[in-house]
């Protein structure tokens, strides 16, 4: 779809999210790489009670990388070093019987070693790689240019493309790697069933203490674009089971949201 219209247009409504306000966080530069994959895959890895969401008849798996800013606890300011890294994470998507959608985390790459320590104890499934983010914006007459973004509001009017990526090492020489580099269409906003399916989450499922757990999320749409693979080598989906052949079949861009996490629950247990 091309155009200039906005995906709040087509956004699912955010949900309330209940109280307290446990982080605060801004997402920036994503990079979202999805493919196809059997609906039968997908739930070998769903928590007890979870079943994969489906569109067009299949689950999808995705390779997501972002800048994470500001990170702060509750609601105060971003945490100095440590709420500021790089992440790219492996997903698959859920669903509760009850039609709740979430996420489900296979891996999430981070360079932050206390992140990784505290959420590895939390039963989050971050390892601890370098990664360097691709350099996104292209420096002209001595300024950078930069796409908006963690506002809610997009890039639409923006005319400059740049390519975008992460550079993922995991610590050991045999370990995982990847790196990917997309060139966002900046004038083709995403705005189809299938991207807003992939990107209008609102929480993750996972098992936390023995139990299958919901965390919950909140944001504005994402501002987002089409975009186009301009270098892609990955090892992080098989090394996390999965098998994908071919190119994404799903390619976008976000300058990125501002995002709040809420208290998690029981899944299935009430909101």
């Amino acid at each position: 779809m091309t155009g200039s219209a906005s995906a709040a247009a087509v956004w699912p409504r955010p949900p309330e999210l209940p109280g307290p306000v446990l982080s605060d966080q801004r997402w920036l530069d994503a990079v979202f790489l999805h493919w196809r994959i059997p609906e039968s895959v997908a739930a070998a890895f769903m928590p007890e009670g979870i079943q994969p969401d489906v569109f067009d008849d299949s689950s999808w798996v995705g390779l997501i990388g972002f800048r994470m800013e500001q990170a702060a606890l509750g609601r105060g300011p971003g945490v100095p070093y440590l709420g500021s890294f790089n992440e790219v994470n492996v997903r698959l998507y859920s669903r509760e019987p009850d039609g709740t959608r979430g996420v489900v985390f296979l891996s999430l790459d981070a360079n932050r070693l206390p992140v990784v320590l505290a959420t590895r104890a939390a039963g989050i499934p971050y390892v601890w790689s370098r990664i360097r983010q691709r350099p996104p914006f292209p420096v002209s007459g001595g300024r950078t240019q930069r796409a908006s973004g963690g506002t809610g509001t997009g890039a639409a009017g923006s005319t400059d493309e740049f390519p975008v990526g992460y550079a993922v090492r995991r610590r050991g020489s045999t370990a995982a790697r990847s790196d990917f580099t997309v060139l966002p269409k900046l004038r083709e906003t995403a705005t189809d069933p299938l991207s807003v399916f992939l990107t209008a989450r609102f929480g993750m499922h996972g098992r936390f203490l023995g139990k299958t757990a919901y965390v919950p999320n909140t944001h504005q749409a994402w501002p987002l674009f089409h975009a186009e693979v301009q270098q892609l080598s990955d090892g992080l989906i098989d090394a996390a089971g999965i098998t994908v052949d071919g190119p994404p079949d799903s390619v976008l861009y976000s300058p990125g949201v501002r995002t709040r996490f809420g208290q998690p629950r029981i899944a299935g247990a009430p909101g």
